[in-house]
């Protein structure tokens, strides 16, 4: 089938895109480097010209910071689904996170929830994966938070889960393998500060890694699976191992 990825040279949206065409699907790349702003509503017409013939459009855009997110999001999410309308598409995936239902004090996840509405209201066809935290999260809170030899990390737990896993899903749904809403998480719980901890370790660092407040909901567990979550692929310790 034809699939068009939104955000297809991003982490999620490359191995996706590998993963599809691996599969025999054909598959539209939607990215600023491949000719596509989302943000832009003049670029309807091109837009839905790339989107003839497309089944399924999946949209896992990521926005350029935490500023101005919810607008990011609602926008692409807007300009996204009306051309995939008119161009006749009949299902759209969009890639979410795990508790932004649950986390009204976290703005970032504000914005997210406020994707998944967009998507609702104007995409044909929606679709809402929720996925944990990756795995590569710890090491980017290692490599963003760390200042003048000390690393503050949000003391959280959350039960994260390898990018693979998620573009797995991602096209099964998009294909119809795998029907209506779903939760994605791996299969075990970790505490993000220990995380930071361990790969501080490894590395042989003297990094000093303080656990630093979190928003409360998050504190709570709100990141973490329901009981009716998917759970897939190999625990984070394992997935460590594997890229040394």
């Amino acid at each position: 089938m034809k699939i068009a990825v939104a955000g297809a040279t991003g982490l999620i949206g490359a191995q996706l895109t590998a993963l599809a065409r691996e599969e025999g699907h054909e598959v539209v790349e939607l990215a600023r480097s491949t000719g596509f702003d989302l943000l832009r509503p003049e670029g309807g017409d091109a837009l839905e010209a790339a989107l003839a013939g497309v089944e399924a459009v999946v949209d896992v855009t990521s926005s350029p910071g935490m500023e101005d997110a919810e607008a990011f999001f609602t926008t692409v999410a807007r300009n996204l689904g009306q051309a995939a309308t008119a161009a006749g598409a009949s299902r759209t995936v969009v890639l979410s996170i795990v508790g932004v239902d649950r986390s009204p004090d976290f703005d970032y996840y504000v914005a997210k929830l406020a994707h998944e509405r967009a998507t609702r209201e104007h995409a044909p066809g929606p679709v809402v994966l929720r996925a944990t935290q990756f795995h590569e999260f710890a090491g980017q809170m290692l490599a963003w938070n760390t200042q003048d030899g000390v690393v503050r990390v949000m003391d959280v737990p959350s039960q994260p889960v390898a990018t693979g896993e998620v573009a797995r899903v991602l096209l099964d749904l998009a294909t119809g393998a795998l029907a209506g809403d779903q939760d994605l998480a791996g299969p075990r719980p970790e505490r993000l500060v220990d995380q930071v901890r361990v790969l501080v370790e490894r590395a042989g660092s003297d990094v000093t890694v303080e656990a630093a407040p979190a928003a409360p909901s998050m504190a709570g567990g709100s990141m973490l699976p329901g009981s009716d979550a998917l759970l897939r692929g190999p625990d984070w310790a394992t997935w460590l191992d594997r890229q040394a």
